[in-house]
């Protein structure tokens, strides 16, 4: 073909070579993709290497082992859950009615972001320091609802960390196995959220 375009007087196209961040932020990206449709067992490198077109041994060069680029991957996954919940932070201080908002935050993180697969793939793998950016965040929210509830004139309270719990806890298993649980009862996607926006006010005012 190449000889072909030359007889013809053209060139043949051009293919722009990706630059090591970008072939990193490639494969980073498609396997987020891959733990969210098929859970920790459908990262590997031989899957991600298909999917974006790369060799096996373009990705070692990259990550170095598979290990390596799952580890990159949890500390994708775990900054966008901080930055989750700093965004719940900056709605409580700035809505009245942050609730809701709260909830679906910490909801879609779970489902959509894939926190909820990395949660699972964590306990699992027994890697639990890799939640540490995470407890800034979660320290952040406690203080704003602290602060939050003061300020209206409402008893100290005592259960703003149940409250998270209760929400992050509904989350999960929402993202996990809410699908089929809800089809068993008759439920509809949104039932989880608010049930968590009905209860979440309450635990943390009630004294």
């Amino acid at each position: 073909m190449a000889l072909e375009n030359e007889a013809r007087g053209e060139r043949a196209p051009t293919r722009r070579r990706r630059s090591p961040e970008e072939a990193r932020a490639q494969a980073l990206e498609c396997a987020r993709r891959l733990l969210i449709e098929r859970g920790p067992k459908g990262v590997t490198l031989h899957a991600i290497a298909a999917e974006i077109g790369v060799t096996h041994g373009a990705l070692i060069h990259h990550f170095g082992s598979a290990a390596r680029l799952q580890s990159a991957l949890m500390g994708d996954l775990v900054r966008d859950l901080a930055e989750a919940l700093g965004t719940a932070v900056q709605r409580i201080r700035s809505d009245e009615s942050a609730s809701r908002g709260v909830v679906d935050i910490v909801f879609d993180a779970f489902d959509e972001g894939g926190a909820g697969q990395l949660a699972a793939w964590i306990a699992l793998s027994n890697n639990y320091e890799h939640l540490e950016p995470v407890r800034e965040a979660v320290g952040g929210l406690v203080a704003a609802l602290n602060q939050k509830v003061r300020a209206a004139g409402d008893p100290p309270p005592r259960h703003i960390p149940s409250a998270l719990l209760f929400i992050t806890l509904c989350a999960f298993g929402d993202a996990m196995i809410g699908g089929p649980l809800r089809d068993m009862l008759g439920r509809d996607r949104e039932s989880v959220r608010r049930v968590a926006e009905r209860v979440f006010p309450k635990l943390l005012t009630d004294p």
